[in-house]
Formats: structure tokens, C-alpha cells, sequence
């Protein structure tokens, strides 16, 4: 049986380069890191602990499909955050639509500019 280890990455495929780094950038505050040469455009983000988010600007195969309002009801990734009601400001300054976690737990749910549901829980 094989021992996993942790995740390493998780990939996002994103429509606009562009307005999805802003998203990343300037909303979420994350940071690019080294991205070998691949042949089509994308961007990787430093998570911290040797974990990283690719950003990767291919064709959806689910495109025009339908997803459930709540993120945490969708496929989607879960990123530590060290203060919930930073985040949440800075989503709503930028008009950015979230939910709270149904469980009751310090996290919160969004989209990105292509529909990727994102939940961030809070750390200490």
C-alpha cells in the first residue's frame, strides 16, 4: 500500500490569465513562485510548507455546466488563513461574494473569477 504525504499542488483552470491574477494577487494576496516552461500560459503561487496553486489557462472541459450556490456543496479546495474577517473584508471590497460554512466552523466559501469554489478556514 502506498504512504501518501500531503498535497503538493492543487490546479485550477482558469478562462482570463489576467483577471484571474488579479484575483489571486491583489484580492487573496498570494504570491508567484517559479513556473517551469509549459506550452500554455499559467501562473504558481507559493502556499507556504512546499504546497502551491497552479493557475492554468487550458480549456474547461465542464464549461456551461451548472454549480451548486454553496461552494462547500462543489468540488473545490480548502486554503488556511490566519484571520477570517481580514479575508472577508478584502472579498468584500472587492465585491466578491461569499458564504459561511454550514458546519458552523471558522471558514467561509467563494468563487474565483472562473467559477473554482474556494473555502478558506481559519487557522491560529
Amino acid at each position: 500500500m502506498p504512504e501518501v504525504g500531503g498535497l503538493l499542488h492543487a490546479g485550477l483552470l482558469v478562462a482570463d490569465l489576467a483577471r484571474a491574477k488579479t484575483f489571486y494577487e491583489s484580492v487573496l494576496g498570494l504570491v508567484t513562485c517559479a513556473r517551469p516552461d509549459l506550452p500554455y500560459p499559467g501562473e504558481w503561487y507559493e502556499l507556504g510548507g512546499g504546497q502551491q496553486l497552479h493557475l492554468m489557462c487550458l480549456p474547461d472541459p465542464d464549461a456551461g455546466t451548472s454549480r451548486p450556490e454553496h461552494g462547500g456543496r462543489d468540488r473545490h479546495i480548502a486554503l488556511g488563513v490566519k484571520n477570517l474577517a481580514v479575508l472577508g473584508s478584502r472579498l468584500d471590497a472587492a465585491g466578491v461574494a461569499y458564504t459561511a460554512s454550514r458546519s458552523g466552523r471558522a471558514a467561509l466559501f467563494c468563487r474565483d473569477p472562473d467559477a473554482n469554489a474556494l473555502e478558506f478556514v481559519e487557522i491560529i
